[in-house]
């Protein structure tokens, strides 16, 4: 469960969808495909069989490359919020989209990896050795996002076995301020002391995804999710804007997190934020702190500034992802700008042998453009992983 160190999956966003027509949203097992919305094509501005491709390779290499734990009798492959997460996302957004009802073989993968981890929760390798508590809360955190989004999309209407043992772990691991540990390792924006509030948003899109869950909960879960929502609002007005940004998206599946006044007060930063092209940078999304206890604030590496200033494609994704799902109406002038710089901006891009059709996103920690130990070709596209999946997200029709 490594992201650039390890991080853990999240294939549950594919049901990030509960309430707010998300384009993730699962369907019963009884629709028809008739239904679905036209896939954008090249003539719409993008192609989305050209996203997919880059996707599904890069979820391949992470796979064959990824650092393996020892699961029961088959190890598993650590995850990433920069690959991982983001293709769990996207990958089942697009085959909506196109109206087709079979999983790839990668989203197949990951849900046995993630089922085999939740059923040997003790008895199998932690993420990491030395960080064991902050392994297992990232890990509770992200096993049951995977599990309640496979939940979701199959129209089940309670949660499954394996979901509610997830629940179990989830809940055993909160801590009584409600947060959950988290991996630190000093790189943004997925593993740093910034993060806490990150995974807390992510286990609350988690929650608010398990079938029925949130509606009918028993009094020990409300006593924990009223924890979690205590710590969101209680941190909120002290996080990034990264971290402000996906507790906007945890307000659209999970009643109590947000007021109406702070959610139109971040809109309106955000917009302050769009650059004059219509896009955002994840830079400017900061403050970062690279865990550092005080300034200078600065990563260990050193990140090629100029790119980092410029409009990227996870930023300008996330965020009109999220403004979507929150209710902004895609015809807006904000977003109709940002739309235009994500459909102008899938270029194409060689690596090696690898030619891809993607969005580019730069590391904050380090500079992996102009090789070098941290340059090398399957590492430099890391964040590029990201921004393709929230680019196709943003991009794709809500419903």
């Amino acid at each position: 469960m490594k992201i650039y160190p390890r991080l853990v999956v999240i294939y549950a966003l594919a049901a990030l969808g509960v309430r707010a027509g998300v384009a993730l949203a699962a369907q019963p097992s009884g629709h028809q495909q008739s239904q679905a919305p036209a896939v954008p094509d090249a003539g719409a501005g993008w192609d989305a069989q050209a996203a997919a491709k880059y996707l599904d390779e890069r979820m391949s290499l992470w796979f064959e490359k990824a650092d393996k734990l020892h699961t029961d009798k088959e190890p598993t492959s650590c995850v990433s919020c920069h690959t991982t997460v983001p293709y769990a996302m996207a990958r089942a957004a697009l085959r909506k989209a196109t109206g087709q009802t079979q999983a790839t073989p990668q989203e197949i993968k990951l849900l046995d990896e993630t089922v085999r981890r939740v059923k040997t929760y003790d008895s199998h390798e932690p993420l990491y050795e030395s960080k064991d508590e902050q392994s297992r809360g990232t890990e509770a955190v992200l096993n049951l996002l995977i599990l309640a989004g496979e939940d979701a999309r199959q129209g089940r209407h309670d949660a499954s076995e394996t979901t509610r043992k997830a629940l179990q772990e989830l809940w055993k691991r909160q801590r009584p301020d409600g947060v959950w540990n988290w991996l630190d390792f000093g790189n943004e924006p997925y593993e740093s002391t910034d993060s806490l509030c990150y995974g807390a948003a992510l286990a609350a899109i988690a929650v608010a995804t398990v079938p029925g869950y949130v509606a009918a909960p028993d009094a020990d879960a409300l006593s924990h999710i009223a924890k979690l929502r205590d710590y969101l609002n209680r941190a909120y007005p002290g996080e990034s804007l990264y971290n402000r940004i996906w507790v906007l998206l945890a307000s659209a599946r999970l009643d109590g997190v947000l007021t109406r006044d702070q959610r139109e007060a971040l809109t309106a930063q955000l917009m302050n934020q769009q650059n004059a092209d219509g896009g955002w940078s994840l830079h400017a999304l900061g403050p970062w702190t690279w865990s550092k206890p005080g300034p200078p604030f600065a990563p260990k590496g050193e990140p090629d500034a100029s790119l980092l200033s410029k409009s990227d494609g996870y930023a300008t994704g996330l965020v009109t992802y999220a403004l979507r799902q929150t209710g902004m109406p895609s015809d807006n002038a904000a977003l109709k700008k940002a739309s235009a710089w994500l459909a102008a901006n899938q270029r194409e891009c060689q690596i090696d042998q690898a030619r891809w059709n993607c969005w580019r996103t730069y590391s904050l920690n380090h500079d992996r453009e102009h090789g070098g130990k941290h340059g090398d070709p399957w590492s430099r596209m890391f964040m590029s992983d990201a921004a393709t999946a929230f680019a196709v997200l943003a991009l794709l029709p809500a419903e």
